[in-house]
């Protein structure tokens, strides 16, 4: 199944990537957690600076939720720690730098800038059940406005969680 048919309800493809902090994040040591699957273009460029730094800033709130946050760029993990470290970003951001994680997940796409295609990341996020099945998933994401619709999403959730 490729990322572009990933519906909500799908199993999320399973991954294993490293992530800043000397971490390892993976669907398989995920289980039995809802999670936030975020893709970025690029570690330290404005968008994804003001999208990593809305969600530390909402870090607490993904937390009371039991939601665990992982960015995945297709940057090598120099630029990502230094990313990391730079922000103060306690969330893992992982590296996907050959994209088999965005093309299971749909989010490596062709872009095209001043009329030149070629390959990208689109900025793409899933939240992820607990049962490891894709919960809502967001499209060409705008980063000033996405931590709050997750968050609405997740409180959502949650609150038809605890009715059932």
């Amino acid at each position: 199944m490729s990322g572009a048919d990933l519906a909500e309800g799908a199993p999320a493809p399973g991954f294993t990537m490293p992530a800043s902090g000397g971490r390892t994040v993976s669907l398989e040591g995920l289980k039995g957690k809802p999670f936030l699957l975020y893709f970025y273009p690029k570690a330290d460029t404005s968008g994804c600076t003001k999208q990593a730094c809305g969600i530390q800033e909402a870090l607490p709130q993904f937390n009371t939720l039991g939601l665990t946050v992982i960015g995945v760029s297709p940057d090598k993990m120099p630029p990502i720690e230094k990313f990391a470290k730079k922000y103060g970003l306690e969330f893992p951001l992982a590296s996907d730098e050959n994209h088999a994680v965005a093309e299971a997940y749909g989010t490596w796409v062709e872009k095209s800038m001043y009329g030149r295609k070629y390959m990208g990341m689109e900025r793409s996020s899933f939240l992820i059940g607990a049962d490891g099945r894709v919960l809502r998933h967001w499209k060409k994401v705008k980063p000033a406005e996405h931590t709050a619709e997750v968050l609405k999403a997740a409180r959502a959730l949650q609150a038809l969680e605890v009715r059932s």
